[in-house]
């Protein structure tokens, strides 16, 4: 009942501010453009019938592997079936953006979780930052922009966070190599920490399952 009354009021007090409202596992996500974030961010902090007063969690995703899988099904990419073994079929039937940013929002006196859902085109990674609106989304936005390249318009000390300064690329990227593009070690003869292209051979990284049960073994 609270997730439908929840609804209820969202459908009444935000007509036309949200593209999409999804329910699922008990949840509900609206999908918002970047045009409308502000207004809707604002009304659901501000508003007595909502009060978000909490942004619990702010994050980027890339959805460029969305739906690729290595059999004919499409229950791999969320049963992890498909993990483990060399890649030899790939689709995807995804149709949005390539990524999006996803917010928490928590009410504790509607006792409501509400997530928020805006997608970003890879050649336009901008995005008004929701700062003023919940003071938390300081570190949650420079994370974002580190590991996805997201730029939030507004954010008054938008650098990386958790990767060098001179850290090239955004690391939790898809098209990202695991290796990454450079290294770091020390120089003796410079006496100093130097980067250098990574040494590091790419390799596909495919478990090697050793059973030693006597279905597996010959008998003697």
């Amino acid at each position: 009942m609270s997730i439908q009354i929840l609804q209820e009021r969202l459908n009444e007090r935000l007509t036309g501010k949200f593209e999409n409202i999804i329910v699922a596992n008990n949840e509900l996500t609206i999908e918002v453009s970047t045009k409308e974030l502000h207004t809707v961010c604002h009304i659901l902090r501000f508003d007595q019938q909502f009060d978000f007063a909490q942004l619990i969690d702010l994050c980027g995703i890339d959805y460029l592997t969305y739906g690729c899988d290595d059999w004919e099904t499409d229950e791999a990419t969320y049963t992890g079936f498909s993990r483990g073994v060399e890649r030899v079929h790939e689709k995807s039937t995804w149709k949005n953006p390539r990524f999006a940013v996803i917010y928490h929002l928590l009410s504790l006196n509607h006792n409501w979780r509400l997530r928020i859902r805006v997608f970003l085109p890879e050649a336009n990674l901008i995005i008004p930052s929701v700062l003023p609106i919940w003071a938390s989304a300081l570190w949650y936005e420079r994370e974002a922009f580190d590991l996805f390249g997201i730029l939030f318009e507004g954010h008054p000390d938008l650098r990386r966070i958790l990767t060098d300064y001179g850290f090239i690329g955004h690391p939790f990227r898809k098209d990202f190599p695991l290796s990454g593009h450079v290294e770091v070690r020390y120089d003796p003869d410079q006496k100093r920490v130097i980067y250098q292209p990574v040494s590091i051979e790419p390799r596909i990284l495919v478990p090697k399952v050793i059973r030693d049960d006597n279905r597996y073994t010959e008998d003697k």
